[in-house]
């Protein structure tokens, strides 16, 4: 098995539950991360909904964490590994923004990036700002997606 990543709360390809919903509890779901590269020294995690592209233009960004310690293989249930740092959503607020399709079911995905270095990007950092400092340092990636209906 390669470098992957598993929620408790859904599997690969399936429905979250709803209390994950921005507006139904907006709890982040547990994710357990498997196989982790040798010579990792951070992770970074991006959630986004691409399905949003049709609904509001763009692809809407979610959550944002990095500098995981790849010792800490598990994300419990609406909790970040401690030391870890989140960055600002499309709902304009720093961390966890559960899925809210405005219009019909849509595709989450997470990425999960095994990284060479840790990040040196301030709190409340955007997507485009990790993956602008993420350039050049991906050791390995792992997708999970997840489907969501208003």
């Amino acid at each position: 098995m390669a470098f992957n990543f598993e929620s408790e709360a859904f599997e690969n390809g399936g429905v979250i539950p709803k209390k994950y919903g921005y507006k139904h509890g907006n709890i982040s779901p547990s994710l357990k991360i498997n196989k982790i590269p040798e010579n990792t020294i951070s992770l970074a995690l991006i959630m986004d909904d691409p399905d949003a592209m049709g609904a509001v233009g763009k692809i809407w960004v979610h959550w944002v964490v990095w500098n995981i310690d790849p010792k800490n293989s598990k994300f419990e249930e609406n909790l970040v590994p401690v030391g870890s740092m989140e960055g600002k959503t499309d709902f304009g607020k720093t961390g966890y923004g559960g899925p809210a399709p405005p219009d019909k079911e849509h595709t989450y995905i997470f990425k999960l990036y095994a990284l060479d270095k840790k990040l040196d990007v301030s709190k409340n950092s955007t997507k485009m700002e990790i993956e602008l400092a993420m350039k050049n340092h991906i050791l390995s990636e792992s997708i999970l997606e997840g489907r969501y209906a208003p």
